[in-house]
């Protein structure tokens, strides 16, 4: 019984990536192994275990989401991962992209405003062995400390408006993915640091999904 419910879960893992992923042109092979290789289902709060592989974001406590797959493999393969990439993430959620980012580079300081899923997504860390995350509790929706940079920075929820202050956490060459823009129609960009003084901005796709809380709002429109 038991080997045929690790059978049709990993054909469901299977069927995610070659129904859902790799028809919407994520094609990367590293990133790609890395799904097929990382337990989705350990992430997916218990009511929602049966729907881990579908194509849906899946609720977490308090109004947060957890990316459909396709959202997360398209946003990987936009970050570029690299083995020594030091990476900032807003928003840890399950803890489930965080995984698939610590396993692709060094680093990963992962920030996260609600405290209790905090705690959970810690536990899917350590019960996944990763140990290359730091999880830090705090509001980065406008900026995160100043004293750092980056290789990749991934913000996991919308935002409204994008503040300058991120892209400046970017080291030359590194890359940032973020949602913005306001419902029901967002773009997903690519942000990239091509010099001390100059960024480029790609607009990958359109997508809809929740704010991240305390998300700067743009000024309301007065007649």
């Amino acid at each position: 019984m038991a080997d045929n419910m690790e059978s049709t879960t990993e054909q469901a893992r299977f069927n995610m990536i070659e129904q859902q992923i790799r028809p919407a042109e994520v094609l990367d092979q590293q990133v790609l192994e890395v799904v097929a290789n990382t337990l989705r289902e350990a992430f997916v709060p218990a009511s929602y275990r049966d729907l881990a592989f579908s194509d849906i974001n899946i609720p977490l406590p308090n109004g947060q989401m957890m990316m459909k797959p396709i959202m997360e493999g398209r946003l990987l393969q936009a970050l570029d991962i690299q083995p020594e990439d030091s990476i900032l993430e807003i928003g840890t959620g399950s803890g489930y992209f965080t995984t698939l980012l610590a396993k692709l580079g060094k680093q990963i300081h992962s920030i996260e405003i609600d405290a209790d899923i905090m705690a959970t997504a810690q536990t899917h860390l350590t019960d996944q062995g990763i140990e290359n995350v730091t999880l830090s509790h705090g509001d980065a929706a406008r900026s995160w400390s100043q004293e750092d940079s980056f290789d990749a920075i991934a913000i996991t929820g919308s935002l409204p408006i994008l503040p300058e202050s991120f892209q400046q956490q970017l080291t030359v060459g590194g890359r940032m993915v973020a949602i913005v823009g306001q419902s029901p129609v967002m773009q997903v960009l690519l942000i990239t640091r091509v010099s001390e003084t100059q960024w480029i901005t790609n607009a990958l796709f359109e997508t809809d999904f929740p704010a991240l809380i305390n998300a700067e709002q743009p000024p309301a429109f007065v007649f």
